[in-house]
Order: structure tokens, then C-alpha cells, then sequence
């Protein structure tokens, strides 16, 4: 590596050619920037000395040749383009004026052989600077003097912006060209050439761009993978793949980084998001230590996910989806990408054929499913990165370990979820669904749009309604409204104004204002007239009163159920999973690890040798006790100071209690100190030996009524 300090004319003397490599991004400077450098140069010109402007990082780009010399640049492209768009204007401000100056002002003559052209030279290598596709050939007409119409699609917008910036600059009147020339004359550059074979242009380039401002994740990832590349297979590459992906998330570099972060954790079955400003490291991680497959054969898979998972956000999938699958997808745009690691393994399922295109619909929409009635219900989202994740690499496992299909797979990882990441059941999606202030809720328009069209192929224009009250915010100056609601009419407008039932879509909400229901069913384009499906119940009605209102929800959620379902995993390889986890847990463990006096042993150990004669039995140490399934949970043994304590999932009501037992429930008890399980409502203590055999009778009942 060889650093000097160069003048900017020096740098480009001489017959030579700096190509920006397809890898590096396009231009990107906008007046703001191109400004403060021409203010920068103004200054120095006006003064004395020199200006210190950055630095430009290039290697050796083709075979040695004296006459003439190529350089890739690998840093310090965007300074490059705007002062040869400034030379440039320069240039052609001077041949439009026809202005003249000294010896040492500049000509046409000499911006064009100092600058931009190489006079000698043919073809290609006519021009000092080579850019990115559009533009370099707007660049190359802005050069050869034929500037780009409005109405060439292909022109770079960007590059006809910063031309013309300078242009209006050097158009004032006070602007004096000799010193822009000898402020451009002036520049200082940090020169920093490469040589291929001793340096690494990659670390060079990270030490660079180390703070991540300048460029984004998915920048720095196709720099990695191309520029280690000749000239001819890094264009080759580019052009067939990368851009490709880069269409597919074209003005929104935000989802092509997330897009590189869920691709990585699918590949390396990771359940840990690296950071926005890592992600780049952790592709860096994972190419270097987990993919050996050749460069192509990983972007050509690269290639295909990215158009699925821009449907995430694109109106239109960008790939050619059966209907669908485009539909299921579409659904799920109301959500955020989240769900990424999750859709892009589904997506692999499919492309490989272990998952049917029916089976990846239905998966998609357990997803969207499990969003849904999480958001209605009231839970947090802020895991859900994580969660998806592991249900990813859970679902693999459960498919492989149980040799079970890809979509029973799923929908048992989804019943296995807990607590906070739990998926709502009916009962409970049913209930908040019809009772819940739903107008406050996000998503309470793609809930209507999603009743609006289920199952129909002639679907209502939604993206262009809003939300409706069909009982008005505001009835309090209303009398018609407190009339038909009755005495109690302001409990009822606060208890059902942002309900289900009394929710709907239209083109005429401004119209319908807070006229009475008969004015909003009766005039033109109300709700007689309407042909939102969600308003045929409304036309109909005589009046809207609670009963209405409540008729209509319920009417509504069990379309909901239909439209978002519930998991309904398979129950007989739900114990059997759970059983099998059980087991695994188990191994190793006893209860010789609890601390206990020799009579208690004596005790758990008669209850433990009888309840294992029951059937099929797993002992687990949870905490300070031993909890018996059978394969679910039917009694907990917990040692105490001069007994055994058994607790049962059992209440009081359901037994016979035997003779000289103890038996009680948790109810007169405040707390049960050591507990682990809190549906084992039933205690039985046993002081001695003799009881034991007492109290199996009740331990029976809990292990005969597992759900079989």
C-alpha cells in the first residue's frame, strides 16, 4: 500500500481510467453536498494554499500497461464524480460564454485533457472516470457534450442534479472562474493505492467505512462478496443477482438490511437478531464459517427468497406468486417483517418441496393468525423477532425428530408456546374481539377489509374507505340518536361506540357525519345504497340499538374465527412431544439430589414405587419436587419437615376423601411455599408409610383423568 498527498490534478495526469466497480454504490451526492464543496472551493481559490478534501482508495483494475493505466476505485467515488461534474460544467459554461481569461485560466481545451478525457485513447477508455451503469452513461454524455433529455428514463437523476447545481453556480454573475480553477487546482487527496496481491482491499475498505454513515448495511455485504472479484466476473455477478435483489427492494434499503438479517439467521438457525449496524458483520460471519457453496449457487438462492420476501411490503409481489399465496402474503403486509426468519424458511420448505403450495397458505396464514388475535387480545410484540425465530428452528426439529409433515409441525410449535408468547384460543380471541374498544387498535381497518372480502374474488376497493360509526361519535346534540337508545343512552353510546358491531367501512364517511341512523341509511350513497358487504345487516334494520349492535358483532366474529383460526394442533403429537421433552429433562435426575430426613425418604419412596405402578410414568425434579406425568401433569410430591406433601390438579368437590388423611385445598391456605405447579389445587399430606396406600386412590382419579 502506497499513501501520498496529491494534488487532484496530479492524481488524474496522464493517460488513465478509474472505473467504480459494480459492486460500489451509485452516485449519490445531492445539492446540499455538492454545495459545500463548491463553497470549499471558492475559498481556497480565493486564498492561499491548499484544501484537504478526504481520500480516494483504488487498485490495480487490468494488465499493466505503461501508455495506459486502469485503477478500481474502492473508495472516495462519490468526490470523484461531483469534481468531474464540476469540470465538467465548467467546461461547458466556458464554450456557451465564450469567455477568455489569462494563460493560466482555464480552456476547454484543458479541462478536457487534464480532467476528463483521455485524447488518445478509443472507446471506453476515452473517459478518466467510469461509473455505475446509468450513471456512467449519463455521465458519458455529460462528458461528450450531449446532455440528457427529461425524457430518457435511463438517465441518472442524481447526476443531471449535481451538473446543473454547478452549472447555476458558475451562471452568477459574481462567480469568478479563475479562482474555481485554481480552487480545483488546489485540492488536496489522500492517495492510497492498493496492490492486489500484498493488500486487502475488503479490510482497507472496512477501516474506511468503519462508523457505517456512509453506507449501509447492504452496501457493505455486496462489497464483501464482489470485490475480491476480477473486473469482468464482479459485472457478470452484479448483473445476473445482485441487482436483482436490489430491484427488489428498490427505495427501501431499510428492508433489503432486514432482508440480509433474517436470510442469515435462517441459514445459520440462529435465534439471536444481530444489531441494525451489525448485520453486516454477522453475513461477514456466517459466509466465512458456515457456507462453503461457490458464490453463485448463494446468490442465486439469495435471489429467489428476496422476491418472496418483498412481498412483505410491495403491493404487488415482485415475484410471480400463484393467486393465493399472493393473497396470504398480501394479508400479511399490515404486520411488520418480523416474521422474516419464520417466512423465509416456509419459503425454502416450498422451493424445495416439502411443503405444499396449500400447506404454505395455510402456514402463512397460522402466521398472520397468531399476530392477529395476539394484537386484538392485548400482548406485546416486542419479542416477536426472537419468537419467530425459534419457532423456525423448533418446527425443524419437530418435523425431523417426529418424522411429522412441515404444517403439523407448525402448528404444534405454535400450541407449545407460553405465557406472554401464547397463542390466543377462540374462547379468548372471541370475547375481547366483541367487547374490545376496536377502533383504537392499529389494525382495526385491516380486521374490517379482511371481513370486507373474505372468500371473494370480486373484492371491495378498501384501500379507499375508512372507518365508520354507524351509532356517531357524537350524538350528544342528537335527539333522535338518545331517543331510539332509550334512558340509558349514555351508557350505551360509551359501552358500544367503538365495538365490532357498530363498525363498518364507506366512501361517505364525511357524508354520514352524525346525522340520525334513518338519514344514514336513507340518503344517496347511504347505507342502503352502500355495497360494502359489511353494511347489508345495516340496510335492513329499522333501528340501531344495543340489540343491533350486539347482533352484528357476534355476527362478525365468527367470521373472524373462520378468517383467523387457531392452531388446532395435533393433541395425540402434542403429549407425545411434550413426553418426549419430559423424558429428556429427566435423564439423570432423582430425587436422592432432595434434601430430606430418612422417614420423609421412606414416605416419597412408597409413593413414588405405587404411583409408577399406575402406567406409564416420568418423574422430574422441578425444584424441591418430584412432579410425576403420565404425560401430563397429575400429581406433585413435595418433601416437608415430617411429611409428604401431594398435590394434585384435582379440586376438593371432585373426591371422597379417606379416612384418617389430611386432605384440604389451596383455598384456606394463603400460600404454598415451594409450589411449582399452581393448577395442582389438591393437597394430601402423608405422614407415614401406612397412609400411602390410602391415598392412591385419589392419586389414581388425577392420573385417570388426564386428557387421553
Amino acid at each position: 500500500m502506497e499513501v501520498t498527498n496529491r494534488r487532484f490534478r496530479e492524481i488524474l495526469g496522464g493517460s488513465k481510467q478509474f472505473i467504480v466497480p459494480v459492486f460500489q454504490r451509485d452516485y449519490r451526492w445531492t445539492s446540499e453536498q455538492c454545495h459545500q464543496m463548491w463553497k470549499d472551493i471558492l475559498r481556497v481559490g480565493h486564498g492561499d494554499g491548499g484544501h484537504f478534501i478526504g481520500s480516494i482508495v483504488y487498485v490495480g483494475g487490468g494488465p499493466d500497461d505503461v501508455a495506459f493505466q486502469q485503477w478500481l476505485v474502492i473508495d472516495g467515488q462519490q468526490r470523484l464524480a461531483s469534481l468531474t461534474l464540476l469540470m465538467t460544467a465548467l467546461r461547458d459554461h466556458i464554450a456557451e460564454t465564450q469567455w477568455s481569461g489569462t494563460e493560466d485560466s482555464p480552456t476547454v481545451d484543458k479541462i478536457n485533457e487534464y480532467f476528463l478525457k483521455n485524447r488518445l485513447e478509443t472507446g471506453n477508455r476515452r473517459y478518466k472516470l467510469a461509473l455505475r451503469r446509468a450513471d456512467d452513461a449519463t455521465l458519458r454524455a455529460l462528458v461528450d457534450g450531449s446532455k440528457p433529455t427529461e425524457q430518457d428514463e435511463s438517465a441518472s437523476d442524481l447526476i443531471i442534479e449535481a451538473y446543473e447545481h454547478f452549472r447555476g453556480c458558475l451562471r452568477d454573475p459574481d462567480c469568478d472562474l479563475d479562482a474555481v480553477y485554481r480552487g480545483v487546482n488546489r485540492l488536496n487527496i489522500v492517495n492510497i493505492t492498493l496492490q492486489r496481491d500484498i493488500d486487502d482491499p475488503q479490510l482497507i475498505f472496512e477501516s474506511l467505512n468503519s462508523t457505517g454513515v456512509d453506507l449501509s448495511q447492504s452496501d457493505l455485504v455486496r462489497n464483501y462478496l464482489l470485490m475480491e472479484l476480477d473486473e469482468a466476473e464482479q459485472t457478470r455477478l452484479y448483473d445476473d443477482y445482485w441487482r436483482e435483489i436490489e430491484v427488489c427492494f428498490k427505495d427501501r434499503g431499510d428492508y433489503f438490511d432486514s432482508f440480509l438479517r433474517d436470510y442469515v439467521a435462517y441459514r445459520m438457525k440462529s435465534t439471536q437478531q444481530p444489531r441494525s449496524n451489525r448485520i453486516y458483520e454477522a453475513f461477514k460471519s456466517f459466509r466465512q464459517q458456515k457456507c462453503d457453496e461457490p458464490l453463485e449457487t448463494l446468490l442465486t438462492r439469495m435471489v429467489l427468497i428476496a422476491r418472496f420476501y418483498a412481498s412483505f411490503f410491495k403491493p404487488t409481489p415482485v415475484s410471480e406468486l400463484p393467486e393465493e399465496l399472493s393473497d396470504a402474503m398480501r394479508n400479511i403486509q399490515a404486520f411488520s417483517t418480523t416474521q422474516g426468519p419464520l417466512i423465509i424458511y416456509l419459503y425454502n420448505l416450498y422451493e424445495s418441496g416439502s411443503l405444499s403450495q396449500e400447506d404454505l397458505v395455510c402456514s402463512v396464514t397460522l402466521i398472520e393468525s397468531y399476530i392477529l388475535r395476539r394484537n386484538v387480545v392485548g400482548f406485546s410484540n416486542h419479542s416477536y423477532w426472537e419468537i419467530f425465530a425459534r419457532i423456525a428452528r423448533d418446527m425443524e426439529r419437530v418435523a425431523r425428530d417426529m418424522e411429522e409433515s412441515n404444517l403439523k409441525s407448525l402448528r404444534v410449535v405454535l400450541a407449545r408456546l407460553r405465557d406472554n408468547r401464547r397463542f390466543p384460543d377462540d374462547d379468548e380471541f372471541e370475547q375481547v374481539l366483541e367487547e374490545r374498544d376496536l377502533y383504537s387498535l392499529r389494525n382495526c381497518k385491516h380486521i374490517l377489509s379482511r371481513i370486507e372480502n373474505a372468500g371473494q374474488r370480486e373484492r371491495s376497493p378498501v384501500g379507499d374507505y375508512s372507518i365508520e360509526h354507524i351509532m356517531p361519535q357524537d350524538i350528544t346534540d342528537v335527539s333522535e340518536w338518545q331517543e331510539m337508545l332509550g334512558d340509558d343512552w349514555e351508557t350505551i353510546h360509551r359501552t358500544w361506540l367503538h365495538r365490532l358491531g357498530n363498525l363498518t367501512l364507506t366512501a361517505y364517511n364525511s357524508i354520514y357525519s352524525n346525522r340520525p341512523f334513518h338519514e344514514k341509511r336513507d340518503i344517496g350513497g347511504g347505507f342502503r345504497d352502500s355495497a360494502v358487504r359489511l353494511n347489508r345487516s345495516v340496510r335492513d334494520q329499522d333501528e340501531w340499538t344495543e340489540t343491533q349492535m350486539r347482533a352484528r358483532g357476534e355476527r362478525l366474529v365468527r367470521c373472524a374465527l373462520d378468517i383467523w383460526p387457531y392452531h388446532d394442533a395435533d393433541q395425540k403429537l402434542l403429549r407425545e412431544i411434550n413426553l418426549q421433552e419430559l423424558q429428556a429433562h429427566a435423564d439423570g435426575q432423582t430425587s436422592d439430589s432432595l434434601e430430606m430426613n430418612d422417614d420423609v425418604r421412606r414416605i416419597l419412596g412408597v409413593i413414588q414405587r405405587l404411583v409408577h405402578e399406575l402406567g406409564n410414568v416420568t418423574e422430574i425434579v422441578e425444584r424441591e419436587s418430584v412432579c410425576c406425568y403420565g404425560p401430563d401433569l397429575f400429581a406433585e410430591l413435595l418433601p416437608m419437615h415430617y411429611r409428604v406433601r401431594v398435590m394434585l390438579p384435582l379440586d376438593l368437590s371432585e373426591i371422597e376423601i379417606p379416612e384418617g388423611i389430611k386432605v384440604g385445598d389451596d383455598s384456606s391456605l394463603s400460600f404454598v411455599r415451594r409450589r411449582v405447579h399452581m393448577n395442582c389445587r389438591l393437597l394430601v399430606d402423608i405422614y407415614e408409610e401406612s397412609q400411602v396406600v390410602a391415598a392412591m386412590p385419589i392419586i389414581r382419579q388425577a392420573f385417570d383423568g388426564q386428557v387421553l
